[in-house]
């Protein structure tokens, strides 16, 4: 498979995580979802998810299974999130590397196909979600409400390198 095809999202939001919907989840047929956690979620700096997305989390939980999986490996931190929205989760995941993915979505006990990756970075979230044969969804980053938006600069560059290699990264 090429570097273009591992690279593209199935649905490129053009928004936040709260721009998941319902909606959306039955439009593309998802059963579960395994979301990021910094700045999917929360900014980097934050300790905490902020109400609106305990509040879209609450909705979407009840429609299907969520996991975490995130690359940090503070594990503390990740806890913290986690057991404040009550959700299983796995730290050091070493995405693209698909090994807790595979765990995450094993625990699901769905067919993998109908379980979205969800995150805002290509080359680990997309990357990851896309060798497993996941549904990919990229989202925008989660920013501080109270800071500048940032550059972005690795994002910023993996937009651009992926540009080059074929993926549109165009929101929908």
């Amino acid at each position: 498979m090429s570097w273009g095809k591992l690279l593209q999202p199935d649905l490129v939001l053009g928004e936040s995580v709260l721009g998941i919907t319902p909606a959306v989840i039955r439009q593309h047929r998802l059963q579960g979802l395994v979301l990021d956690v910094d700045e999917t979620l929360v900014p980097l700096r934050e300790a905490d998810t902020s109400v609106a997305v305990r509040q879209w989390l609450a909705q979407i939980k009840a429609i299907v299974p969520l996991w975490l999986v995130s690359n940090n490996l503070n594990e503390i931190r990740i806890r913290r999130i986690a057991d404040t929205l009550e959700l299983p989760y796995f730290t050091g995941a070493g995405k693209p590397s698909r090994r807790k993915l595979r765990r995450a979505t094993q625990a699901m006990a769905l067919p993998v196909e109908h379980i979205a990756m969800v995150g805002d970075r290509l080359f680990t979230d997309v990357l990851a979600g896309n060798r497993l044969g996941m549904f990919t969804i990229l989202v925008e980053p989660m920013v501080n409400p109270g800071g500048a938006a940032g550059k972005h600069c690795v994002r910023t560059a993996e937009v651009w390198l992926s540009q080059k290699l074929g993926v549109s990264i165009q929101g929908h």
